[in-house]
Parts: structure tokens; sequence; C-alpha cells
């Protein structure tokens, strides 16, 4: 159960984190927002980037095998990234529709796989 609970909190904050990273690349193509300013862009993708925060430390908390988790450290690092990167291209999917996914990028979530594999390997 902490492992799953670990894997959710993290997409979820990973799901904030890259709105606060990308989201505000799309604002440009928006009427309101274009012409915002790059400090306001950053507050508004600090204020986003807090929520991440507060599901982040306790998915990390809750994850750790040095506080009861399932995880080791390691562990936990490669399993975020992953999740980064899936949330990253669903959101590119969605969002930003004329950027498109080949066959390099296949190759590398591949490379992605393996890398969670040789993590897990005992």
């Amino acid at each position: 159960m902490k492992g799953f609970d670990t894997v959710m909190l993290l997409v979820a904050s990973n799901t904030f984190m890259t709105f606060a990273w990308y989201g505000h690349l799309k604002l440009k193509t928006m009427s309101r927002f274009e012409n915002i300013s790059l400090i306001a862009v950053i507050l508004i993708s600090w204020g986003i980037a807090f929520f991440e925060y507060m599901l982040q430390v306790p998915a990390n908390r809750i994850g750790f095998r040095g506080t009861g988790g399932p995880f080791s450290l390691v562990e936990l690092k490669v399993i975020q990234e992953v999740i980064s990167i899936t949330v990253f291209t669903v959101f590119t999917l969605l969002v930003f529709r004329n950027e498109h996914f080949g066959v390099n990028q296949l190759i590398g979530f591949c490379c992605l796989i393996l890398a969670v594999y040789f993590t897990f390997k005992k």
C-alpha cells in the first residue's frame, strides 16, 4: 500500500510540476495572457510548484525505506523520473498538439524502462 500511495503522490506532484514548468508556454497563445510579464509567469509557476512540493515531500517520506517505505533512495528517484517523463509526454500530446514523438523518443522510453529494470534487479 505504501508503494501505491508513493506512486500516486508522485504522479500528482509531477502533474503540478509539469504545468509549472511548461504550462506557461501555452499561455502565450491565449489572448488574455499574451502580454503577461516574465515575473508574473515566474510567480504563477512558483504558486503551482508549491502544490508539487506538498505532494512530492510526503511521497518520498512514505516511500523511502529509511522511513518505513518499500523503496531505496535510488529506486525512488528512478520511479520519479519515469513518472516525470510519462506525465510530460501525456501533457505534451494533449496540450501542445503540434509536438510529435518519433522513433528516437520511443527508443529513449525503452531505455527508461531498462533503467527501471536494472535499478530494481536484485
